[in-house]
């Protein structure tokens, strides 16, 4: 069985603030209405939505732009990072996304790791180019180069 709620809050993969969505009636009940992120459909939810969707594009604009930004600096951005490798250029261990947000924290840029999309491990020296994820519909496109120390 579905349920039609209202959505407070954006969640990702279902809707945007003031979205009336189905969902299963588990769902719904057990998660989105007991943490205020929906609520259930009624005129006074309707008009109460309303009021908020005006502040949540405006929010959403703010983090749009600065999301951009961001992308602009990561673009201009070459990351590099020394790894430890043989002498035939065989790298002892992997850089995973967590490295490389310890990397980007270093030159002042805090993302995520779980915005990072690496599919698997690093294992290999050279350039690899990898998508951050900076919102929905926002991202951009990192280089980063492995060196021997």
């Amino acid at each position: 069985m579905a349920t039609e709620v209202i959505l407070m809050e954006d969640v990702d993969g279902l809707g945007l603030t003031g979205d009336l969505v189905k969902v299963a009636d588990g769902y719904a009940r057990n998660y989105l209405l007991p943490r205020n992120i929906a609520a259930p459909v009624t005129e006074a939810t309707r008009r109460r939505v309303e009021k908020r969707r005006a502040a949540a594009e405006a929010k959403r604009a703010a983090r749009r732009s600065e999301a951009e930004a961001l992308r602009a600096k990561i673009a201009s951005l070459g990351l590099t990072i020394p790894v430890k490798a043989g002498a035939e250029g065989r790298m002892f261990g992997s850089v995973t996304a967590g490295d490389i947000a310890a990397a980007l924290d270093k030159q002042g840029i805090a993302i995520d790791k779980h915005k990072i999309m690496l599919p698997h491990p690093l294992k290999e020296l050279g350039a690899h180019t990898l998508t951050v994820r900076l919102m929905t519909d926002v991202q951009a496109e990192l280089t980063v180069t492995l060196v021997a120390e």
